[in-house]
């Protein structure tokens, strides 16, 4: 036996040794790969329909995910059909008359025009990144980065992943291309689009920010994580751990303008200005503020809110008011003076809104930022 065993480990040794040119030839190929890209081909991420959709426990498909209103948020309809019944919303995008959801790892899209459309995954046809194993001396089966995430903005919709890959929806229903690829952030939250043309990504290392469509990038913000950006009459507004921060420079530079004590949460442009969320940390709970001056004066509007540490979100539609509560999805029509619960949340999740050509979204999510 022991015999046997010498003659195995012989036979890998030798095997090894022979695959070490090989190798070695192949490692500096990988490394220039990884540094340089070439000239922006063409994805064509094919949509690939999830069968099925929930209508009681324990059958294929989701309920419960995402809801829209036509009507001011008098009633909502269930449009969750063909998501998977795991799926772990994280972003949502509602644009060029289709839908967009983030999660799990993937992206789906839905048309809004259809009224009959299920949700559909968008597959990626890119080739695996291929890594090495550390210490092992081996190389680790090829895995793939996946688009999770969608933006907001004016430049169309772009997915990307939190390690910092971006793809751009090109005219026609999957064909997609990639973007900012000398782009060196981490932990991306965000990528918005100004109405200029500037970029701006927000990640937990700051803000970036390119005016040469991805070429070249400017730490605007450092030392900071930014997630939501906003624009209006030419203000920009985002949310850091500081507060919410305004620039009035195109994004070159960025003052606090309201914390509160507290972390920025989200923000929107509404009706004449902006609306955010703060959290107060002496208090320990989460306050909206509403603008008309640029960001200069915040005035608040949730008296007659229940307190809660995850209010998620706030819309306008209209004349009126929308928030995503933990008691579920709430309307005000006299300017947060007084709240109306609409549509009642499911279990320990939230309600996170999106407005679209006057349709409000809302997108039940685990509570939290």
């Amino acid at each position: 036996m022991y015999a046997c065993i010498f003659v195995v480990l012989f036979h890998q040794s030798i095997f090894i040794m022979r695959s070490l040119p090989l190798l070695c030839l192949f490692l500096p190929y990988c490394f220039l790969a990884c540094q340089q890209v070439p000239e922006q081909p063409l994805f064509d991420l094919t949509s690939t329909a999830v069968i099925g959709q929930a209508t009681e426990k324990g059958r294929s498909g989701a309920a419960n995910v995402v809801f829209q209103s036509t009507d001011d948020g008098q009633s909502w309809q269930d449009i969750s059909a063909g998501l998977p019944q795991d799926l772990k919303p994280s972003t949502f995008f509602a644009g060029d008359g289709e839908l967009f959801l983030g999660g799990s790892n993937n992206i789906y899209r839905k048309r809004t025009a259809s009224k009959t459309a299920n949700w559909e995954k968008e597959k990626s046809l890119e080739q695996p990144v291929l890594t090495l194993m550390a210490g092992i001396g081996g190389i680790e089966m090829p895995t793939e980065q996946s688009f999770n995430k969608v933006s907001a903005g004016n430049g169309g919709v772009i997915a990307f992943s939190t390690n910092g890959r971006f793809v751009q929806k090109l005219n026609g229903a999957t064909v997609w291309k990639p973007l900012f690829t000398d782009f060196e952030g981490k932990t991306v939250r965000n990528v918005f689009t100004a109405k200029n043309g500037s970029v701006f990504i927000g990640s937990d290392y700051g803000l970036f920010k390119s005016d040469d469509e991805g070429k070249t990038w400017k730490h605007v913000m450092q030392n900071d994580w930014v997630i939501d950006i906003v624009e209006s009459n030419g203000l920009l507004l985002c949310t850091s751990q500081k507060g919410i921060l305004r620039s009035t420079d195109g994004g070159e530079h960025w003052d606090v303008v309201l914390n509160e004590g507290g972390v920025g949460i989200a923000v929107a442009a509404i009706n004449g200005g902006f609306a955010a969320i703060t959290y107060n940390t002496k208090s320990q709970t989460r306050r909206i503020r509403t603008s008309t001056d640029g960001g200069k004066t915040w005035q608040p509007i949730d008296a007659g809110l229940p307190p809660s540490q995850l209010i998620s979100s706030i819309q306008q539609v209209g004349d009126y008011f929308y928030c995503g509560h933990p008691k579920g999805v709430y309307r005000s029509a006299d300017q947060g003076k007084t709240w109306n619960l609409l549509l009642p949340t499911i279990g320990e999740k939230v309600f996170n809104l999106s407005v679209s050509d006057g349709v409000l979204y809302a997108v039940l999510q685990e509570g939290g930022c």
